[in-house]
Order: structure tokens, then sequence, then C-alpha cells
């Protein structure tokens, strides 16, 4: 026991430059990749927090921009959400690098960009905007007329009528969609291990140091199951704040009403 609490405290933040800069290279304990693997969670959580925090906005502003009368707004909006939905994560991954790299080249500012924690969450964030955008959009056009023209009557227009009632109806229609959304991001923060983005001082995610252990032990059947642990509680976690969330946003309607918060695992997005 007291040798895996060592371990905690010499490897769990180490994926962020906290505690022993050397991997164990033989003997590994079970402990060691537990703590290992989870300390690379937390790249895969500021991950997927930061790009829902920063994509969730976005969303907001596309699926109004896909709703608008003009097609110089319309279209823009249209383009990207169907550029960023009808590619691949993993090429947009691919010519993201490539990208920053030819920028770095001429405007050496843009060096930052090549490294994971900010090139990867760009293309992240861009991802799931374009995904969320798309389910408020179906959720902006599901609002009851009757909302807005109760809206109308009271005399709200512009602003106060989307603060107070449009956007607040259009979350509570698309929460159980983006909450699978939120779920599926988290899932596919592992794909930055694959992309071109590289882990500096060996500072990975998850995946990075599961595949450490496979290589290294040739046993795949220990760290990919410790890391489909991880991935299921953060799931877990995903559901009950996204469930608490979405109870506050029906908070006003009958208990029969309430639209609940179903976890329906995709093979595809």
């Amino acid at each position: 026991m007291s040798s895996c609490l060592q371990t905690i405290q010499d490897y769990a933040l180490r994926s962020i430059g906290i505690g022993e800069r050397l991997l164990p290279r033989e003997g590994f304990t079970l402990c060691e990749q537990f703590t290992l693997i989870g300390s690379g969670m937390i790249w895969n959580v500021y991950f997927g927090v930061m790009a829902l925090s920063i994509g969730f906005f976005l969303a907001t502003g596309l699926a109004v921009a896909k709703g608008a009368q003009s097609r110089w707004i319309r279209k823009p909006a249209e383009w990207f959400i169907f550029v960023f939905r009808g590619s691949p994560l993993f090429i947009q991954f691919f010519f993201a690098y490539f990208l920053f790299l030819s920028l770095k080249s001429s405007y050496p500012a843009f060096g930052a960009f090549t490294a994971a924690w900010l090139g990867a969450l760009i293309v992240l964030f861009l991802n799931t905007a374009a995904y969320s955008g798309e389910i408020f959009y179906g959720a902006l056009r599901s609002i009851p007329k009757g909302d807005i023209e109760a809206a109308d009557a009271y005399g709200m227009t512009g602003w106060p009528r989307f603060k107070r009632i449009i956007w607040p109806t259009m979350l509570r229609l698309a929460w159980p969609a983006y909450t699978n959304e939120a779920i599926f991001l988290f899932h596919a923060t592992t794909l930055v291990f694959f992309s071109g983005f590289p882990a500096w001082q060996q500072r990975g995610d998850a995946l990075y140091y599961a595949s450490y252990f496979a290589d290294k032990t040739f046993n795949p059947f220990i760290p990919y199951p410790i890391l489909a642990v991880y991935f299921i509680l953060v799931t877990l976690i995903i559901v009950a704040v996204f469930a608490l969330i979405g109870k506050r946003l029906n908070r006003h309607l009958p208990a029969e009403r309430h639209l609940r918060t179903r976890f329906r695992p995709n093979l595809m997005r």
C-alpha cells in the first residue's frame, strides 16, 4: 500500500508536468497503470470541458444564424455546419495541424497552435459547435408557436424575447440530444492521440499512457480496460451533471412533462 501511495504521489500529475519526469521501464504494477492512465485523463477532461464550454456559445450563434432570413447570415452557418459534420474528425485534426505548421513557418506566433493543448482544442471546439449547432437549430424550429405569440402579445421583441422565451425553450428541447453530444465529444478526445499534434515531453492523454503500457508489456488487456473504466466514470458524471441542469431547465413544468435525459450509446454520431 505504501508503495502504491508513493506511485500516486510520483505520477498522479505527471501529464501536466508535476512529479517524476521518467516513465517506469519495467515491472509495471496495476497501481502504476491506473495512476498514469488516470493522470492522462486530466488532458481528456481539459479537452472535453473547454471544447464544450466554448462550443456551446458558438453553437447557439450558429443555430440562430442558420434560422435567419438573410442568406448572407444563413449560408455561412449552413456551410460551416455541413463541412464539420460532413468530414471525419481525424481528417480535421490532420488538416488543422498542417495548416498551423505552415503558418508557423511564416508567423512564429502560430507555434503554440501546433501543440495539442491549443491546436487540438480548436478542432474539437469547432467540431462540437457544428454538431451542437444543428441540434440547437432543430430545437429552435420545434419551439411551439404559441410561446412566441404569447411573447409578442406581451410586447417582447428582439433580445428580450430571445433571452426570456426562445433561448430557454430551445435549450430545454435540445438538452437530451446535447447530453449525448457531450458524451460523444469526451470519447472523441481520444483521437488527439492519433492526430498530428505531438505530446510534449511525454505529457500525453489517457490513451497515450494506455498505449505505452500495452506496447511495453505486449498485453493490451490490462491498460485498455482501465482506460475504458475511466471513460465510463466520466460518462456517468456527465449524465449526472447534465441531468441536474436539465431538471433546472424544466423546473417550471409539471413533473409528467419533464424531458428526461437518456443516454443512448450510438455506434455512429
